[in-house]
């Protein structure tokens, strides 16, 4: 089975975070990178997104 890929609005949602913050957080490699979809077309693995919200609440339990 095909793993889903999370557009930047849902993301944002699931996350909590805006899109300049994203994108911050990824080039300092601490947000999981995205999936390139065409030239200007990016997802992210729904696992990806998970295991970072899992990390997350690790760090603050």
């Amino acid at each position: 089975m095909a793993e889903k890929l999370l557009r930047r609005p849902e993301v944002e949602a699931r996350t909590g975070l805006s899109r300049s913050t994203l994108y911050d957080w990824m080039k300092r490699g601490e947000f999981p990178q995205p999936v390139k979809l065409g030239t200007r077309l990016v997802a992210w693995r729904e696992s990806d997104i998970g295991d970072w919200l899992e990390s997350r609440q690790q760090r603050s339990a």
